[in-house]
Parts: structure tokens; C-alpha cells; sequence
């Protein structure tokens, strides 16, 4: 019995590792079209539904799967990001991590939960959104679950890229008195991966200026990208391989693991070679998606998808620690994990 409820689900990320860890994956929501499309594309579950969270009930979720065994997702996390100016309290975005603790108390109350899973940027710990945070650690604890808070990196798991992300883990404190997550440790001795392993050799993607609807892209459906426009591209030495100094020009090293894959409004981050920014498919690459995975939507929406995303081989490890951690630890019957299966 490893059924999850994914909450926030986008096009997939977590699920992906969690699936690739053992877990399947009962039912999954999330409020935009494209990001459900690409997951119902693309997961073996396909249970996508769209649906804006701040609606959803517990009889919902149940009538959807029945009881989940544990409950996965991220909250938009741009409210909570070091450089997000709008002003305190006034972002509804402020408001669904707290959506997302009660549903999982209101889940918990009729059908006991094992775990959660709560994925969001760093900057919910910074000293801006720190009364917050406590409110949210105490709700969550609240709801019974034993809370574990951590940073990880993704470059540390075998992701080509910079992406510190927290995660809050909850453990069933009636089921599992006695267990904490322990957070996995980093590969140890491992040399980061660079952008050129993750998109050196690559072909030049098509640029949006000479897609019409319904071309094929040639390589890889997701292998797009934006016209370049700027006179930065076709100055000489305007654009330097490495140099982030500027937002809306960050230029990525072959060397190095890629800045962390989150873009705004054109900002998606300038290939090595200074001449295009990268493509959508280069960007799934350096999340760590595999090259079976395609995206849905237009151009614009596969940007905000990937960006949003968590890299599946980071949350493959997070869930396979627990999956570790919950099958060596005694619990009720009915709800023992099979180890291996």
C-alpha cells in the first residue's frame, strides 16, 4: 500500500522520482491545463486532474483514490523567493502552504497518513517569512507528524545543476512514534555534473520565429527556444561564457553545474556559447528529466513548467530514504511497506 495524493503536482518532477522509487502515485492535481497534460503524457499513472487547491477537500481525494498513503507536492514557491517585492501578506501564493497543511490534517483525522512531503524554496527560512514559517511548522505539527526541515542541493544528487530546495518531512507520530526523516546524504566523492555533460553534442534547436503550429521539432519535441533579438548576441564579447552578473543575461559555464533552473519573463539563461538562450529541452536536461519526458503547452508554458519543476533524481532520493527509513521501522500491518517491491 503505497498510493500517494500529489498536491501542487505540475508536470510531474516529483512524482517521476517517487515512481521511480516504488511509490505509485493515486491521484495528482494541479490548476494549470498544460502542466496536467504533460504529466498525463508522461507519468504511468496518469491520474492528473486539474484543480485549484484552495477547493479541494478531503471526501474529494477520497473519493478520487481512496485513503493515500503518504502526500507529496510544492506550493508555488514564488511568494517566498528571496527576490519576490511584493509586499507582506498581500500575495494569495502566501496562503497555500497552509491550504496544503490542513488538507493533510483533514486527511490524517479520518484515515491515518504515514507521510508528507513539503517542497519550497530556501527563502521560506529567511528571516523575512520567518513568522511564517514557524506558523506553518507548528500546523504542520498540529496535523501529528514529526517534522524534519532541510536544504538540499540537487548539484549533490547527481543533478547537473545549482538548485538548493527545502524540504519539511512529516512521519506519522501515532504510526511511528519514534522516526524522524533522516535527509539523505550527498554522493560522496562525486564530482558535480557540468552543463557539457548535460547538453554538450547537442543539435541547434529550432527558434520560435520558424515554428509554425504543427511542425515537427526535429531531435526532441521540447528542443525549442526563443528567437534571439537582443544586439548582445551578435556583439562580440558583449556576452561572456560564465558571467551572471546580470538577471536577464546569466550566460552558463561548459564546466560548471548550471545556475538553478528558474526563469521569469525572459530570462531563461544564455547557452555557454553566448549566441541563443537555451531551450526548453536543455533545460530538462540540466533538471535531470529523461529524454523520453516532453512537455505540452506553447512555448511560454513549457518555460514555466520546467522551471517550476523538481529534478526527478533529487526526489527520487528523498523519497527513497524514506521508503528506507519507513520499511525498517516497525508500523501496523496494514500499512508495512514491502522492501523491494
Amino acid at each position: 500500500m503505497t498510493r500517494l495524493l500529489s498536491l501542487f503536482c505540475g508536470a510531474g518532477g516529483m512524482d517521476l522520482g517517487f515512481e521511480q522509487a516504488g511509490f505509485d502515485i493515486g491521484a495528482a492535481f494541479d490548476i494549470r491545463p498544460d502542466a496536467v497534460a504533460s504529466y498525463n503524457c508522461n507519468l504511468a499513472s496518469s491520474v492528473a486532474r486539474i484543480s485549484d487547491i484552495r477547493n479541494l477537500k478531503a471526501a474529494d481525494v477520497e473519493n478520487a483514490m481512496g485513503t493515500p498513503f503518504g502526500i507529496i507536492g510544492g506550493p508555488p514557491c514564488q511568494s517566498f523567493s528571496i527576490a519576490n517585492s511584493s509586499q507582506y501578506g498581500k500575495d494569495p501564493r502566501h496562503r497555500l502552504p497552509f491550504r496544503y497543511a490542513r488538507l493533510i490534517a483533514d486527511l490524517n483525522r479520518s484515515n491515518r497518513v504515514a507521510f508528507f512531503v513539503f517542497e519550497n524554496v530556501p527563502g521560506l527560512l529567511s528571516k523575512k517569512y520567518s513568522h511564517r514559517f514557524a506558523l506553518l511548522k507548528a500546523a504542520l505539527t498540529r496535523a501529528g507528524f514529526n517534522i524534519t526541515c532541510c536544504v538540499l542541493d540537487a548539484k549533490d544528487f547527481g543533478v547537473p545543476q545549482t538548485r538548493q530546495r527545502l524540504f519539511i518531512v512529516g512521519i506519522n507520530r501515532l504510526l511511528y512514534p519514534n522516526l524522524s526523516w533522516r535527509p539523505p546524504n550527498p554522493r560522496r566523492n562525486a564530482k558535480a555534473l557540468s552543463v557539457r555533460f548535460a547538453i554538450g553534442g547537442l543539435p541547434e534547436p529550432t527558434y520560435f520565429s520558424d515554428y509554425s503550429p504543427g511542425d515537427v521539432i526535429p531531435f526532441h519535441p521540447n528542443h525549442w527556444c526563443m528567437t534571439p533579438k537582443s544586439q548582445k548576441f551578435a556583439r562580440k564579447g558583449a556576452l561572456v561564457s560564465g558571467r551572471s552578473s546580470n538577471r536577464s543575461f546569466k550566460v552558463l559555464s561548459w564546466e560548471k553545474p548550471s545556475l538553478t533552473v528558474s526563469y521569469g519573463n525572459r530570462e531563461v539563461h544564455i547557452h555557454p556559447d553566448c549566441h541563443r538562450r537555451l531551450s526548453v529541452f536543455e533545460a530538462m536536461r540540466l533538471q535531470g528529466f529523461p529524454d523520453s519526458y516532453a512537455l505540452q503547452g506553447t512555448l511560454s508554458s513549457q518555460i514555466t513548467q520546467i522551471s517550476e519543476a523538481v529534478p526527478p533524481p533529487l526526489a527520487r532520493v528523498v523519497a527513497e530514504s524514506l521508503r528506507r527509513q519507513l520499511a525498517q521501522t516497525k508500523a501496523p500491518a496494514s500499512l508495512a511497506l514491502k522492501v523491494g517491491s
